[in-house]
């Protein structure tokens, strides 16, 4: 691990000047970049509209994905080099002693729950006896178990429905499920697709999925030059986000098909930071111990993952130390 920091911090000292000089010469470095379409992969979305990529050096093809799950799947099955991703694959990546390195977070949200109205839905506890929508494998999941936890109930108290993000609100509409977990923009498209037919639940503060950058070990030994100039990238995107954010929303808005007056609605919503610290750490352990408590881990596993084997912070500490308060790595 501190060889590939080292390796990170020497690139780092020249990579403004060689990252100029391939962009302008048009020697960009190709890398495959798996991404949840979403606004939560605003930096990424933002980096590749206003050619960030490529001014560092970069020539970045994109595959989107409806999660943070397919994504690193891409990445590990050798489909992609670099995946958006929130916290739970990461940890169960983690448990299965797969070899990932999280080289930085990008930002982080509030899970929601949206109720149909006619279910009678309006406290945490009068979840009791309904049907509730989650995704398997994400954030949503760990929400889904901590907002049961909140009013008391547990799994056998309610009806849990895998479905993916996009199945929900037709589920919703139909009246199969009582209500559904997931993150923005699905909560809005839920609420001006059905308008007074649903109910938004008060679940603020329940549970803040983070969004980052994971590649596999392998690639970041062999290609640290592509992980620096990635991050750089992003930190450009953040400031140019934070300093434009009408024309931010408006790019956002349509990469992922949102009109730009229904992504102005729930921009708050989305705190975007290139970083590593207690907000990344915190999910990663509070995750990992979900999968404990609830024995949705690999056979064997009997504790919190080390994660200074997986997060990795030399990169993003070489760009930038102010952004990376962890110091397991």
């Amino acid at each position: 691990m501190r060889i590939i920091g080292k390796s990170a911090a020497v690139l780092f000292i020249s990579l403004g000047f060689a990252a100029s000089s391939h962009a302008q010469a048009g020697e960009l470095v190709k890398a495959r970049l798996a991404q949840n379409l979403s606004p939560i992969s605003g930096l990424t979305i933002v980096a590749k509209a206003k050619g960030l990529f490529e001014k560092n050096g970069l020539d970045i093809s994109i595959s989107n994905f409806t999660s943070g799950k397919q994504c690193l799947d891409t990445v590990i099955g050798g489909g992609a080099d670099i995946a958006t991703t929130a916290e739970a694959p990461v940890t169960a990546a983690a448990m299965a002693q797969q070899s990932i390195a999280f080289v930085a977070g990008m930002e982080y949200s509030d899970d929601k729950t949206l109720t149909l109205r006619s279910s009678g839905i309006q406290t945490v506890a009068s979840l009791k006896g309904k049907i509730i929508a989650y995704t398997a494998g994400t954030g949503s999941e760990v929400y889904t178990t901590e907002l049961l936890k909140k009013a008391g109930l547990t799994s056998k108290d309610v009806t849990l429905v895998n479905l993916k993000p996009q199945e929900m609100l037709p589920a919703l509409a139909s009246g199969s499920i009582d209500a559904f977990n997931s993150w923005e923009p699905h909560i809005a498209n839920g609420r001006r697709a059905l308008g007074d037919k649903v109910v938004p639940l008060d679940t603020k503060g329940v549970y803040a999925e983070t969004f980052n950058i994971v590649v596999t070990q392998d690639y970041l030994t062999t290609h640290p030059q592509v992980v620096d100039r990635f991050l750089a990238a992003l930190i450009e995107s953040e400031t140019w986000l934070k300093q434009n954010p009408d024309e931010a929303i408006s790019i956002i808005a349509k990469a992922v098909g949102m009109k730009a007056e229904d992504l102005t609605e729930i921009w708050s919503d989305y705190v975007f930071h290139v970083a590593i610290g207690e907000k990344q750490i915190d999910a990663l352990k509070t995750h990992a111990q979900w999968r404990l408590d609830t024995k949705n881990h690999p056979p064997g596993v009997t504790a919190v993952p080390d994660f200074s084997k997986f997060v990795i912070p030399a990169p993003l500490r070489s760009l930038d130390p102010s952004r990376v308060t962890y110091t397991g790595g």
